[in-house]
Formats: C-alpha cells, structure tokens, sequence
C-alpha cells in the first residue's frame, strides 16, 4: 500500500507543474505547502467529478466557457457524437467576452448572487455602453448602475482604478493583451491592480483567458476540508495551491464548476457538523459522504 501511494506521488508530480506563486506576491516563490500530504490522487478527482456529473449533469451556466475552452484548443474536430451535440446545445460562444468585461464581471460578482450580479453588469453597460464612458463618468454614477449588486462604493472604486491604471500603463482601455502571457505573467499583471485578490485572478484565468487554473471560493474549501483533499491545518490560500498541484490540469475546469454547484446544493458535506446530523436521515444522500466518512475516521 504504502508503495503504490509513494508511486502514484511520483506520478502525479511528474504529469503536473507546481504553481510558482500564490499569495500572487510577484517577487515571492512559494512551493507546494503539503509535499507530504497524498491526496487528491488523481483516481480521487476522477471519481468526484464522475459522482458530481452523474448527480448534476454539467451545469448550465458553465456551459458557454467550457465551449470556449474546447473551441480555443482546437478539439472540436477529434469530439465524439455527444460532445459535438453539447456544444451545439450549448451558448454560442462566437462572439467572446473580453477580457476586461470578464474581471468587471467577476469583481461585481462578489459577495453577492448570481441574478444580483448579472443584473448588475447589464445595468453598468446599459448606462455607459463603453469603458471610456465609465472612466468619464463621476462615481456616485457608476455606484447607482451596479448598487443592485451590493458593495457598490467598493465595486465603483476598484472599477474605476483598474480603468485609470491601464489607461496609465496601456494607453487604451483593453486587458486582450493577457490572451498572450503565461499564467505567471498574467497573475503579475492583474496583481497590480488594487483590490484585485487571488480568487478574481483565478476566476479570470479559467473562464476569461481559458487557462488551467482552479480558483478555491468557500464551497471549494470546505468540501475540499470536508473529503479530506487537504490537511485539516489547511487554509484557503494553502487550499488553492495544494489543489492546483495536485488536480491534473484537465480536469481544473470541470471540477471547480461541479464543487461550486455542489457546495450551493448541498450542506452534508460542505457544512461538516450539520453533515454528521443528516447522513443517516438524507432520503438523496450525498455521493461525497463516503469521502466524509473516511475523513472523519482519520481524524478522529
């Protein structure tokens, strides 16, 4: 047993590459913190993500990035029958967002839902069809557009910086320029705009510029805590650099959509104590609680 596991390390360490930052401290390099710790394997990521899939399918508000992603690394040509079928069942994706409309997106999109976000991205854009007209406008303006999405002084103010600063540093109001960096490169980039943390950057390398990178939000953390993929010391920071060493590239994408799905959908397994209440009276038990149980016998 013990031999396998040391086996199946060298593999994975040898199919995957450590991220070289992650606090996004540009001059800091900062390795793997559990090196020593075996999990997730890549067995235990396909099996999630084959649990997950069975029980949700894949969600529909992923679906437009995924067919990008495909789209983008030429695999539509080697596609079986039901994969082409999802992408023509799928949001058309022939009219990409941009770059720079992907991370207002993701920065109206925190701490607050979904609808609340979506609504506020239409109404910023409805009142200032351009980004010029938002860097013009004054700020109570911009507050009143997106005050639907919650924190809007906030959100206005790190908007308006991210705008001054590229018009600053790029003469032009324009992030399509990431489209050609490296993950590394593009972290840098981002990370110099104030009020623009680690979990933005992630969101705006996996579903704006296709790259493989898995961002950790709450339902990723505590389901990744819960099924035991990272030690219990584990926190949020060192949760999203263990679990992008760790996951094999391909399947980054695919399992942050379900794990953030499955964390709205399900409080057994990421609240963990209320978990322990209802595992024996959940009349649709949760796929991941044998993952719990096991968890909870190594740790008690």
């Amino acid at each position: 047993m013990q031999k396998s596991r040391k086996r199946k390390q060298a593999q994975l360490k040898s199919s995957t590459k450590s991220p070289k930052t992650t606090d996004y401290n540009v001059n800091a390099t900062i390795q793997e913190p559990f090196p020593d710790y075996p999990r997730p394997t890549p067995a235990d990521c396909r099996a999630v993500w084959d649990s997950l899939l069975s029980l949700h399918g894949f969600p529909k508000e992923f679906i437009k990035y995924r067919n990008q992603r495909l789209q983008q690394t030429h695999q539509n040509s080697s596609l079986n029958d039901s994969e082409q079928i999802e992408i023509l069942n799928g949001e058309k994706c022939d009219d990409k967002e941009s770059v720079l409309d992907g991370l207002v997106q993701t920065i109206l999109s925190q701490n607050t839902t979904e609808v609340n976000s979506e609504k506020a991205f239409f109404s910023l854009k409805n009142a200032f069809p351009t980004w010029e007209d938002v860097l013009a406008a004054e700020s109570r303006c911009i507050e009143d557009a997106i005050r639907c999405g919650g924190l809007a002084p906030t959100k206005s103010s790190c908007i308006k910086n991210i705008l001054n600063s590229l018009l600053e540093k790029k003469g032009k109001l324009c992030l399509e320029y990431l489209r050609d960096l490296s993950v590394e490169e593009i972290k840098a980039e981002l990370s110099h705009f104030k009020g623009i943390g680690p979990k933005t950057v992630s969101c705006v390398l996996m579903f704006h510029l296709q790259q493989d990178d898995l961002p950790v939000d709450t339902h990723v953390f505590q389901i990744a805590k819960t099924i035991g993929w990272v030690p219990a010391i584990a926190d949020i920071k060192k949760t999203y650099l263990h679990l992008n060493h760790r996951i094999p590239d391909e399947l980054k994408f695919d399992l942050n959509c379900l794990l953030y799905t499955h964390g709205k959908a399900c409080r057994s397994c990421s609240n963990r104590k209320a978990g322990r209440q209802k595992k024996e009276s959940d009349n649709n038990p949760c796929p991941l609680l044998a993952y719990c149980r096991d968890t909870i016998v190594e740790n008690d």
